[in-house]
């Protein structure tokens, strides 16, 4: 609630603030001095000074404002009742969710006992803070309204100010990338330092377990999950997606008339929007059960109704939208002077198709493809429910199988202590699954930097 209050204040001043200085920087205009900058510039310039010192004042004060509270509670006499280590801990965490919200339980009395000075430290500190907040808001905002003046270049600063919060807005992504690289490689280093690389990467028994010892690493053999997710993601997928996808394609762009290109393109491309529990749903009530019948019937001894196969043919379906709306969009984007010339030439409409639409929209067709294969492969929900979690080095799609990310699910959830080997491992599967994902990404545009073509 305190945050609430601070921040409108602040919202508050600024807006005060931008008016004040527009009205100010307008007042400039009777003299005959020529203004550098319009007023709404001035505004937004003085609005940012009041606005950003004090919400980077506000959210490190917040960052600190727990411990200020702790420490002010364990000055008061209750704080000899507490017990050490982390049990102290635990009866803080306890108070804290009862701070958020009093009708909350707590297991422990104590708790109960230090929600209220906890409470009270913690809004004593808060309105300090704010105060802090809103007068550096009232300091800063007053320093740049006196440089409000006719030749004063607001407009610079204002479009430096958008185009640094630009620069950092595109470097979430970077940032982001760059934190899961590092937390990757610190987590599998601690797992590296436990069981051999070489025995994950090139072992053939999965069986996680906790533990430590000599043999442990014959338990960590990752090969059956690697093949799994290329099975299941990468080839049975794509066998469905590809061609599917392809000639829908082809469809929609050169044989569907405008009004069936209208229906047919946006409930092709709801498949994408559908959630992926809903795939699995369907995969294993529907298409796991044909599958296990069609494998009874060839003679299978014993059919699973888990198996490789129904989760592949689903995830093909899954991703059929990928393939398609990228092929569509690059095919559509071949000029028809190449079309024309190619039936002028004499040749046919299927082979204009194959010789020269395809081949020109092939950087789009690959790079769609691999987004298919990204996909497929980082997908969890539709093989949970329809392949099993039967880590297996099979061929046979009628064999229940498990992958990476389905494993790495499973490692993290549970009870166990998050610094042991089988927890730790799920850090090495993701990081195998980047680099597999970062490797796609390379062939593709090696595939597009080989084959692109620019079109005037």
């Amino acid at each position: 609630m305190t945050s609430n209050i601070v921040l409108a204040a602040i919202l508050a001043l600024g807006l005060a603030a931008w008016f004040a200085a527009r009205a100010k920087a307008r007042l400039l205009f009777t003299s005959r001095n020529a203004m550098h900058s319009m007023p709404v510039y001035h505004g937004w310039y003085v609005a940012l000074w009041v606005i950003v010192p004090a919400l980077v004042a506000w959210a490190t004060w917040n960052a600190v404002l727990p411990g200020l509270t702790e420490a002010a509670v364990l000055t008061q006499p209750i704080a000899a009742k507490l017990p050490a280590g982390m049990d102290r801990q635990a009866v803080f965490a306890e108070a804290w969710a009862l701070v958020r919200d009093p009708n909350a339980g707590a297991f422990n009395p104590l708790a109960n006992e230090l929600a209220a000075p906890l409470r009270a430290a913690h809004l004593r500190y808060a309105l300090i803070g704010g105060v802090l907040a809103l007068v550096l808001a009232f300091a800063s905002g007053a320093f740049a309204y006196t440089r409000v003046r006719a030749n004063f270049p607001a407009r610079t600063k204002a479009e430096r100010a958008v185009m640094f919060t630009l620069l950092l807005a595109s470097l979430v992504a970077i940032l982001t990338t760059a934190g899961i690289i590092l937390s990757l490689l610190y987590e599998t280093g601690l797992f590296f330092a436990q069981v051999s690389p070489i025995d994950f990467l090139t072992g053939l028994h999965w069986a996680p377990k906790d533990g430590s010892g000599p043999d442990l690493g014959r338990d960590f053999g990752a090969v059956p999950l690697f093949w799994g997710t290329i099975f299941i993601g990468a080839i049975i997928a794509m066998i469905v997606a590809i061609p599917l996808g392809l000639m829908s394609a082809v469809y929609l762009t050169q044989y569907a008339t405008p009004t069936a290109r209208k229906v047919l393109k946006p409930m092709l491309e709801i498949l994408a929007g559908i959630p992926t529990v809903v795939y699995g749903y369907f995969a294993a009530l529907t298409i796991a059960p044909m599958v296990r019948d069609f494998a009874a019937a060839l003679g299978k001894d014993n059919p699973s109704t888990e198996s490789a196969l129904a989760a592949g043919l689903v995830m093909g379906v899954m991703i059929i939208p990928f393939v398609s709306s990228m092929a569509d969009d690059s095919m559509a984007a071949v000029p028809q002077a190449m079309r024309d010339g190619s039936l002028a030439m004499g040749a046919t409409e299927s082979e204009t198709i194959k010789k020269v639409l395809l081949p020109a929209a092939l950087p789009g067709i690959v790079a769609g493809v691999m987004l298919a294969v990204s996909r497929a492969i980082g997908e969890t929900m539709i093989v949970v429910m329809a392949a099993g979690a039967m880590a297996r080095l099979s061929a046979d799609p009628f064999d229940s199988m498990t992958t990476v990310t389905y494993q790495i699910v499973q490692l993290l959830t549970g009870d166990q202590e998050f610094d042991s080997p089988k927890t730790l491992s799920a850090f090495a599967l993701g990081l195998v699954l980047f680099v597999i994902t970062l490797i796609l990404n390379i062939v593709a545009l090696r595939v597009v930097k080989r084959f692109r073509e620019a079109y005037e």
